[in-house]
């Protein structure tokens, strides 16, 4: 059985300068002929632009992201885990001096790290590792080398001896995929959005 379709209602051409009455041949047609499609298109150009520009930007975003190396996806993992530890340990001192913000800033001019209590260098297995990870102010960490025995006092004071001693201890060799160190990526940065949610 076939359905009867109801005729296009007339409606008025969406050009101001003509106005006249048509029946649009097409769903969706505004206006009256092609002189009038000519006249009406800049109208669209700028949204047709933008379109085009964030077709154009999530391309470069997907080459770009093709090609990162191995290295570029640990760098920014690395940097998605320390600004969780900057943001979770916001309210604390220095691990390894206890300066505050406020003592901090007149000797490093407010910059802070996340340090690492076991180097990348000297144990990668831990590098993203949220316990081997604690604010420390510029000075420690840069100036100071880590600032390693104080570090250590402290740590024992916040974590306590026995997850120290893990720390301390032999960790099997860890080599990430470019897809696992993608995912600790998003992780770390799913915790930093939940904390800041939780500030707010």
């Amino acid at each position: 059985m076939s359905i009867e379709r109801k005729p296009a209602r007339p409606k008025k051409c969406r050009v101001a300068t003509c106005r006249a009455l048509f029946v649009p041949s097409r769903m969706g047609q505004a206006v009256c002929s092609p002189a009038c499609a000519m006249i009406d298109a800049p109208r669209h150009e700028p949204k047709a632009r933008k379109a085009l520009a964030d077709i154009e930007r999530a391309e470069i975003k997907v080459r770009k992201e093709k090609l990162k190396s191995r290295a570029d996806h640990l760098r920014e993992a690395q940097g998605a885990v320390n600004e969780y530890v900057r943001l979770r340990d916001a309210h604390l001192p220095c691990i390894s001096c206890d300066s505050t913000p406020n003592d901090s800033d007149l000797m490093t001019g407010s910059r802070w790290d996340a340090g690492h209590y076991r180097s990348v260098g000297a144990c990668p297995e831990l590098r993203f590792e949220p316990l081997n990870i604690h604010r420390q102010c510029v000075k420690c960490n840069r100036n100071l080398s880590g600032n390693a025995v104080e570090y250590r006092i402290r740590l024992v004071l916040r974590i306590g001896a026995e997850k120290v001693a893990w720390l301390e201890g032999m960790h099997a060799p860890c080599k990430y995929t470019a897809e696992e160190i993608k995912a600790i990526k998003a992780k770390y940065r799913a915790k930093t959005r939940e904390l800041k949610r939780a500030a707010a």
